[in-house]
């Protein structure tokens, strides 16, 4: 039985090995048969892969970019990154801060126009702020009543009805800037006065101020007579003299601030101080005053009544300026 096992395991392995030389004489067989000229190299060849190249990209991927360095550009080229969530933001802060600033000039614009009919009463209160504080003491109220004679009383009296004006004319001032302010506040409202103007008024205002001076060291030295003495003197011209210096300060402070109202601020206070000057003349009567000083007064008089007429003169020729510039810019404007 042994040797019997032993045939039966060896039969597949001998019969296995004797059919690879046939298979190999058959495969030759069929090769001589086909009459091929040559044989093809099949373990030569080589194939070459071609580069695979990708222009899509997925939506979650940003495109690549590109800088491009100039000279200008120095080390602020890498300012913008392409990062996932930088590029998912709808603007940049630059954008962001513009429509700031617009919502801000939006809001701003809304409130102004919303307290702008405030200005309107002030066009009526303004001068009648201004007739009630400066015309009305002097043309109604009874000069018997605050000048009992040539004494400090009557001086400070009189200094008291012109401190009451000037209230009442810097409460006007106050009005007039604020309405000649624009509605839109993000524009400038600041006007400045020309070096002419400002020297031509400084040399009125300073001869208006000289005359009188001078007129009381005449008199001080004896030069003019009969002599007036100083406590008179001061209640026909103290009053004068110092109203004369609140207009040159309120002046230069209109000018150094750039307001609108530089044009109008001589006009007002010129325009009382011809009314004072008058007062003046009637209390020159009462005091029985020298011709010499009734003579000053009425050329003062006159004098600032010219240069009244001077700055009304100026006030036209502005708004005239003014005109041709707002026709030459919107002229400008339509050809652009």
């Amino acid at each position: 039985m042994n040797l019997g096992m032993a045939s039966l395991a060896e039969a597949p392995s001998t019969s296995f090995i004797t059919k690879i030389p046939q298979v190999r004489s058959k495969c030759s067989l069929l090769l001589k048969a086909s009459n091929m000229p040559y044989r093809l190299p099949f373990r030569h060849i080589h194939f070459r892969r071609p580069p695979v190249c990708c222009t899509k990209f997925p939506q979650w991927e940003p495109s690549p970019i590109t800088y491009a360095l100039t000279e200008n550009s120095g080390e602020n080229f890498l300012d913008k990154s392409s990062e996932l969530f930088e590029t998912l933001r709808p603007e940049s802060n630059d954008e962001a801060l513009v429509t700031k600033a617009k919502d801000l000039t939006d809001t701003v614009n809304q409130s102004v126009a919303q307290f702008q009919f405030l200005k309107w009463p002030l066009w009526l209160l303004g001068p009648s702020l201004l007739l009630g504080t400066g015309m009305v003491p002097t043309l109604w109220l009874p000069i018997s009543t605050i000048f009992i004679g040539p004494n400090v009383v009557s001086l400070l009296s009189l200094i008291g009805l012109d401190c009451i004006f000037n209230l009442g004319c810097v409460l006007f001032l106050l009005m007039a800037d604020y309405c000649a302010k624009s509605m839109n506040m993000t524009q400038a409202s600041k006007s400045k006065p020309p070096l002419s103007y400002q020297f031509w008024n400084l040399v009125a205002t300073l001869t208006g101020l000289a005359i009188p001076l001078m007129i009381l060291f005449g008199s001080h030295k004896g030069y003019l007579q009969p002599q007036l003495p100083f406590i008179p003197y001061a209640v026909l011209l103290g009053p004068y003299i110092l109203l004369l210096a609140v207009q040159m300060l309120t002046e230069m402070l209109t000018w150094h601030w750039e307001s609108p109202v530089w044009l109008v601020t001589p006009v007002v206070y010129e325009a009382y101080r011809v009314l004072q000057l008058m007062r003046g003349l009637k209390l020159g009567v009462e005091l029985s005053a020298p011709a010499w000083m009734m003579h000053t007064i009425r050329g003062l008089v006159c004098w600032w009544v010219l240069i009244l007429g001077v700055q009304l003169m100026r006030v036209a020729w502005f708004a005239g300026f003014t005109t041709r510039a707002q026709r030459q810019q919107s002229s400008a404007s339509a050809d652009a």
